[in-house]
């Protein structure tokens, strides 16, 4: 397993801390050029403040990265971005990025999805390993394997268990499909962004690719024991998600369109969507993220006006 350290500053850190109700946070690279690849899912991503407080405060588990337009980013996660307004989380970003702002820019940026975040009271603050260097401006790898990141994971357990968080995740333990390393539950934001990216921004059943437009809703909602998993989404224009979350549309077990009869006889304009029945949707590359054949088994069942 491996730990990244990552660099940040104190009024964030000061911010995040004072909203325990949020049960996931986007870590924010104002760059919005690469997106980050130093962890697998579940893996433990450690805040360290900038010097001269150079200490370890807290930290989370990642979920999953993206570059996502600023504008998204508000959207799904709110405050949790780390600004209390979109104007504030603006102006944040214009603070890091180096080029000169452009009036109305809707900027992409880094978003690091962080489950189940958590902060050190100050009496608990962690040096960082020796070999971490205050010079270091975004972050470092460590293994948990080796020496020091054995040692430094050891002790962010000890700092857990003091805040009385409940279990500590064991990476291993909740597994969703079959990643070398498993993720904590996801949250809705989380959810949202992987199945977006999962149907590479485009909807599943036009290919529409104009993303202010498109929606993710889940097969089996969360609310009639549904959970928040990449093969319990999709990622719809919105029109056709209020289709589908009414029953006039659903899937085969082929992952072949189905359009209600009762579409035409409750809307007599409808031939577009009509024309939509028996074609195929664009299905995500990895058969893991694929709609699972016992939701669409559900919806069919439960939802669809078959």
């Amino acid at each position: 397993m491996r730990i990244y350290v990552a660099v940040t500053d104190d009024p964030l850190f000061q911010f995040l801390r004072t909203r325990p109700d949020l049960d996931e946070i986007n870590f924010l690279q104002p760059g919005g050029k690469r997106r980050f690849q130093a962890l697998q899912p579940g893996e433990p991503f450690l805040f360290k403040l900038h010097s001269p407080r150079h200490f370890i405060v807290g930290g989370g588990f990642f979920a999953h990265s993206s570059l996502l337009p600023a504008s998204l980013a508000w959207e799904v996660f709110g405050e949790g971005n780390g600004a209390v307004t979109p104007e504030a989380l603006r102006r944040r970003i214009q603070k890091y990025r180096r080029e000169p702002s452009k009036r109305g820019e809707d900027y992409d940026v880094g978003s690091i999805i962080l489950e189940r975040p958590f902060y050190f009271d100050e009496a608990d603050w962690l040096e960082p390993p020796r070999d971490f260097s205050k010079s270091i401006v975004q972050g470092k790898v460590y293994d948990t394997a080796t020496g020091t990141g054995k040692s430094l994971w050891e002790e962010v357990r000890l700092r857990m268990s003091a805040l009385h968080t409940g279990r500590i995740l064991d990476p291993q333990a909740e597994m969703f499909g079959e990643p070398p390393v498993a993720p904590p539950r996801l949250g809705p934001g989380a959810f949202r962004i992987l199945v977006t990216d999962a149907y590479e921004r485009c909807c599943a059943m036009t290919g529409d690719a104009t993303l202010p437009a498109l929606e993710v809703t889940h097969i089996r909602p969360p609310a009639q024991g549904g959970l928040h998993r990449i093969d319990n989404g999709l990622l719809l224009r919105s029109d056709l998600r209020r289709l589908f979350d009414r029953g006039y549309l659903t899937l085969s077990d082929e992952f072949r369109i189905r359009v209600s009869g009762l579409l035409h006889q409750d809307y007599a304009s409808s031939e577009g969507y009509l024309a939509l029945d028996g074609l195929s949707i664009k299905t995500p590359e990895r058969l893991e993220h694929r709609p699972r054949p016992a939701f669409l088994d559900w919806h069919r069942r439960k939802v669809f006006h078959g």
